[in-house]
């Protein structure tokens, strides 16, 4: 893979490179990885390590602790969209026995099925997954420590049950799956669940001096789909590409913002914050931006795969140290230099090809009881509802293919739009949901729900 360092500012370049500098050593990290990218392509790589003469490239390999539940996520996304599973459906309507079955899928992968953060004693990340032979030894025997679904609670034994969801439904190792039906086709190589050279090796820093220890590399057998894979920022650039704009190969551009929208109920500080979770993608607001992704750390190893959808940028932190460098927070800094540094160029304006002139007459104002709203047809195809006041509900539409349009986010996600005509085709009113949006304030005319008094609009005398 090349990284064609000349896409960005030379300026922009030093920065970066001025960031990651810092984070290895005021973080101490023996080494640390990073890329940035742009537009579905890395733009940026940068490498600093403690060994002279010797700096790690895009395709060496790290551990990346938990950003493995993005890569298992998908597969559990990919059944859905096929219509095997629903993800509402419990656990136990596909995966028997396990004595957490009440726990829908859906909670599984935000975290909210009340289930411990991790597995039973002795530490699982750091002794071998054989240990822990069977989703018994994983759970232990108690599994709970909320209600479920009343709070997000982090849970690595919940991306077991997802693991072994994959594996019952597909009938072959989560690994096996994960290659066929995602790494490969997306070209991901170098993205193991084995180290293979060149990789690097994770260390233990001594948190009052400056030396080292070897930390062991176990196979985390059963607990493998929470935080087994090992990958390089090359790899990770490509993975983060997808998570932007999807791959029908793999999965659609609208499962991918699935992923990315809120499904877990905040805890108060995580308010205080602004973070959130999706479906395996951490959800941050950070210096005016969403930024979405995942952090991940086993021992030995820390990394970071950082997005910002509408900037189009993506960063990818890697190190091997068991504490040391924050790398989701570095990879959130590349990001933000970037855009800030180089915003994106919005594309030309162009109209649309074809004007569907049934679409075009829904165009312009509406109101919603007094409150305005305007309708805009954009040549990318949909609706988009805004308010006029700057106070009010929002949204993007997609068309049923009928005539009527679903909301794909905010208030109204998932809702239908229905335009009511009249007897001679013309539109009357929209139905929003039961919301009666009309071309006048309480259109005499329309079908406003509790009628319209029959004097109308009137003054004080």
């Amino acid at each position: 893979m090349t990284t064609p360092q000349d896409d960005l500012l030379p300026s922009t370049r030093r920065a970066l490179l001025h960031r990651i500098a810092v984070a290895q050593s005021e973080g101490r990290a023996p080494s640390l990885v990073a890329a940035v990218v742009r537009g579905g392509k890395a733009v940026w790589h940068g490498a600093r390590t403690s060994v002279d003469g010797h700096g790690p490239d895009e395709n060496v390999q790290y551990r990346i602790g938990s950003i493995t539940k993005t890569f298992t996520a998908v597969l559990v996304l990919r059944l859905r969209d096929e219509g095997v599973l629903d993800l509402g459906d419990p656990l136990e309507k596909h995966l028997s026995g396990t004595g957490a079955g009440e726990i829908t899928i859906a909670q599984l992968l935000a975290h909210t099925g009340g289930l411990a953060a991790e597995s039973p004693a002795p530490w699982w990340e750091r002794t071998p997954g054989s240990l822990r032979p069977g989703l018994a030894d994983v759970l232990g025997e108690q599994p709970f420590r909320h209600p479920v679904g009343r709070r997000h609670h982090y849970s690595n034994p919940g991306y077991t049950l997802l693991g072994a969801l994959v594996e019952e439904v597909r009938g072959a190792p989560w690994e096996d799956v994960l290659r066929r039906e995602v790494l490969e086709p997306l070209g991901l190589h170098r993205t193991s669940g084995d180290p293979q050279a060149p990789h690097a090796g994770g260390w233990a820093v001594h948190p009052w001096a400056d030396a080292m220890m070897p930390e062991p590399t176990e196979d985390l057998g059963r607990m493998a789909p929470a935080g087994q894979l090992w990958s390089t920022t090359g790899d990770l650039s490509r993975f983060a590409a997808f998570l932007i704009e999807g791959d029908d190969r793999v999965l659609s551009a609208e499962s991918v913002r699935e992923m990315r929208t809120p499904a877990a109920p905040s805890e108060t500080a995580d308010l205080a914050v602004g973070t959130s979770y999706g479906l395996a993608m951490q959800i941050l607001h950070r210096d005016g931006r969403t930024l979405v992704g995942h952090s991940g750390s086993l021992p030995g190893f820390l990394a970071g795969l950082v997005i910002s959808v509408e900037d189009d940028v993506s960063a990818v932190v890697l190190s091997n140290c068991t504490s040391g460098p924050p790398t989701f927070s570095v990879a959130a800094d590349l990001v933000r230099i970037v855009a800030e540094a180089e915003p994106r160029i919005p594309e030309p304006w162009r109209p649309m090809a074809e004007v569907d002139r049934t679409v075009l007459e829904l165009a312009g104002q509406w109101y919603w009881g007094t409150h305005p709203f305007g309708l805009r047809v954009p040549a990318t195809g949909g609706l988009v509802l805004g308010p006029l006041s700057g106070i009010g509900r929002g949204a993007h539409f997609r068309t049923n293919g009928d005539g009527t349009w679903t909301g794909l986010d905010g208030y109204y996600a998932g809702e239908l739009l229905r335009p009511v005509r009249r007897d001679d085709g013309s539109v009357s009113h929209l139905d929003l949901g039961s919301f009666v949006f009309t071309r006048q304030p309480y259109d005499e005319e329309a079908q406003v729900p509790g009628g319209v008094d029959a004097a109308g609009w009137r003054g004080t005398k």
